[in-house]
């Protein structure tokens, strides 16, 4: 089940923060309770990207971009993702989150954002978002330009164009069932 009370509490927690610039990081901190567990006792893989909202929509909050997508009726999907997990993250453990955007192109938003314990990052995810209205995906230009936020990206990191270039090369739809 979608963690509907933490998020409500991240976004009562936060909706006073002060704003955050476009591409500064968002820092959150949270504990990883029995119901987030695989069974190893650990922090579900599945689970652990439904907690990345708990810091990403907060974040968007923050910039001002949930302002906009509320006023022009747009929404946000998330268009794909990679993660990598390197460390557990056990029951009852704290954790920091820090989740930032790191750049455009064309179609979509890139944010990257980590879970951080006190041995280290236990995983790592870049998200690559969408801004969508019923016509279909708004460019982020159109988004950037109705924040007041200039509309040219910081350069994307290599490891992201380098994956950006992978997902363009991954068939789709994909296996025909065979």
């Amino acid at each position: 089940m979608y963690p509907f009370v933490r998020f409500g509490k991240e976004m009562l927690k936060f909706r006073k923060a002060p704003k955050l610039g476009l591409c500064e990081t968002h820092v959150s901190h949270h504990r990883c309770w029995p119901w987030d567990l695989d069974p190893w006792i650990e922090l579900n893989n599945g689970r652990t990207l439904t907690l990345y909202d708990l810091g990403r929509i907060p974040m968007a909050g923050r910039s001002g971009l949930i302002d906009v997508l509320r006023q022009r009726r747009w929404g946000i999907t998330v268009a794909g993702n990679t993660t990598r997990y390197r460390r557990r993250v056990r029951a009852f453990e704290r954790f920091e989150m820090r989740s930032r955007l790191i750049g455009w192109d064309d179609r979509f938003l890139y944010t990257e954002q980590g879970m951080w314990t006190s041995a280290g990052c236990a995983n790592h995810i870049l998200i690559r978002s969408a801004i969508t209205s019923r016509q279909g995906i708004v460019p982020p230009f159109q988004v950037l330009e109705a924040m007041g936020d200039p509309v040219e990206s910081p350069p994307l990191p290599n490891w992201v164009t380098a994956w950006i270039a992978a997902e363009a090369q991954r068939p789709w739809p994909p296996m025909d069932g065979a």
